[in-house]
């Protein structure tokens, strides 16, 4: 079932949409939490319904790995093998790859390397990269494509993107082969690194083919914000405004909100899970380290304006003791604060936009956040 999309609110080039997909509907601008293996880290489907999830997002270079489509298939696909019946979108393992660096050697076919699990030799095509995500039966699926490095000289970069414009039409054309319909839709992804003229040819290439979203790539690589900034303001107004738009990979809270405030809709971001297990924490007034000796006695909570489960129950010294001893419930109690945090940041951003006060509520949020956005 390919996803529908509907805007519902607009406030300059910022919009509240609904996204329909086989296993239910979610509104955005969403944040999407990272379950790379099939699992948020921490958390149950459960507690992360409670928090207010709606959508999640699996990582098919790691499934791959492990345990293998086969044994997800059996299952009936991700959704039962993790026992979370929301909608789902995969990744397409292109970032991942991207990442292995000299363990990968990409071709015209595909991307040919080692798995850092076991050694052995892996080819991913399009074509894998879709037969693996069809197995997943995930809603939302991502073509395969060249992540480009930063920086990046021009020629480079159009090398790059050209290889993915590619890739992403053997991924359209193999996903949606046959007369039998796909578990989901598939989403197409620009490229071209910090070069406008290249991201507006990428999106000019994709635009060829029939999508029900696209997805913005290659940020979240090593650029500064403003060159990022420079990219959406460049990129997004040529996009269609009746697509869902999706910016992966960049998940800092402010980078979230000036994001939506330029017209974006999607998110995901390793970040708030990853920071809760090393000990940062969220608040509306930046990041603290529960791991600093300041927090040692202290019995407030991580944020006396939060009403997560964590800040309700449990004092700063405590946190920081779980932490000092490793106890695992640290790292839960960590993490549901941050999802919560995301999330309600997702709630607040579609209530401003409703209500027509995006900027004022942005430029609140954003000067609070400049004032403590050192670790303390």
């Amino acid at each position: 079932m390919n996803p529908r999309f509907r805007i519902e609110a607009v406030d300059g080039a910022a919009r509240v949409g609904r996204l329909s997909t086989a296993h239910g509907e979610f509104e955005t601008p969403a944040f999407m939490p990272v379950g790379t293996y099939g699992t948020v880290k921490a958390m149950t489907p459960e507690e992360l319904r409670a928090l207010g999830a709606e959508i999640i997002l699996g990582n098919t270079f790691h499934l791959l790995l492990r345990p293998g489509p086969r044994v997800i298939a059996a299952h009936g696909g991700l959704h039962g093998f993790m026992h979370w019946q929301g909608p789902i979108l995969t990744d397409s393992g292109g970032f991942q790859v991207f990442s292995l660096k000299s363990l990968r050697r990409i071709g015209e076919q595909g991307v040919q390397f080692r798995s850092p699990v076991d050694g052995r030799a892996i080819e991913l095509t399009p074509e894998e990269a879709m037969d693996t995500q069809l197995a997943l039966r995930s809603d939302i699926a991502m073509a395969l494509d060249d992540c480009t490095a930063h920086p990046a000289t021009e020629s480079e970069a159009r090398a790059s993107m050209e290889r993915s414009m590619r890739w992403a039409q053997r991924s359209h054309r193999h996903y949606y082969r046959g007369s039998s319909s796909p578990p989901g839709g598939l989403f197409g992804i620009v490229q071209g690194g910090m070069h406008a003229s290249l991201r507006s040819a990428s999106l000019e290439a994709l635009l060829r083919l029939d999508w029900p979203g696209l997805a913005i790539g290659g940020l979240a690589v090593g650029e500064t914000e403003a060159e990022r900034t420079n990219i959406l303001e460049g990129l997004v107004p040529l996009m269609p405004p009746a697509l869902p738009r999706y910016l992966m990979g960049v998940g800092r809270p402010e980078d979230i909100v000036v994001a939506v405030q330029r017209g974006v809709d999607l998110f995901d971001c390793v970040m708030p899970t990853r920071h809760a297990r090393n000990g940062h924490l969220f608040t509306a007034r930046g990041v603290i380290n529960i791991r600093n000796s300041s927090h040692q006695e202290d019995l407030g909570p991580i944020d006396p304006t939060c009403s997560c489960y964590t800040c309700r129950h449990y004092s700063r010294a405590y946190l920081r003791h779980l932490d000092r001893c490793h106890e695992i419930l640290g790292s839960r109690l960590n993490t549901i604060h941050n999802l919560h945090f995301y999330l309600q940041l997702m709630v607040a951003l579609r209530a401003a936009i409703r209500s027509g006060g995006l900027a004022a509520w942005a430029g609140r949020f954003l000067a609070g956040r400049s004032t403590g956005d050192a670790v303390a």
